[in-house]
């Protein structure tokens, strides 16, 4: 099974982890990390996590996001076909840089999205042939 974590998933573990919420997401990401260093499921990687990625003003986040980049089983570039379906979710009311991470997972053919975003979650959590889902949700449906 192919999977997306968007760039606020993969920090979720360095929020703060007050919140009970936070501390879930944050170790149900940990265990589908775990998953895809055990070759359980693969790692769609994208031009955009690593644009995303190089804006963080945080030295070791941003090393330690980078580093998931080697256990992608494919990594999405910009593409016409990319933009107009980022293009179009953006119609529907997604921010661009979700838009693109989105078509980025959909291209790829992963049959889940995960985030970590409110705005994507209580928007929409099924586009085409991808699930979009948080962490948590992701455990219940496929680790259960």
């Amino acid at each position: 099974m192919k999977i997306y974590l968007d760039n606020c998933c993969f920090n979720r573990p360095f929020d703060d982890q007050s919140q009970l919420r936070i501390r879930l997401e944050s170790e149900a990401k940990l265990k589908i990390q775990e998953e895809i260093r055990a070759g359980n499921f693969q790692l769609a990687w994208s031009y955009i996590l690593d644009y995303e990625n190089s804006k963080n003003p945080y030295q070791e986040r941003k090393i330690r996001i980078g580093g998931w980049k080697k256990y992608a089983a494919q990594n999405i570039h910009e593409s016409k076909e990319l933009l107009e379906r980022a293009n179009s979710l953006n119609q529907i009311g997604l921010q661009k840089i979700d838009s693109l991470h989105i078509a980025c997972a959909v291209l790829a053919k992963c049959e889940y999205f995960l985030t970590t975003d409110d705005k994507i979650l209580k928007r929409i959590n099924k586009i085409g042939d991808i699930n979009i889902v948080d962490p948590i949700a992701f455990i219940k449906e496929v680790l259960s």
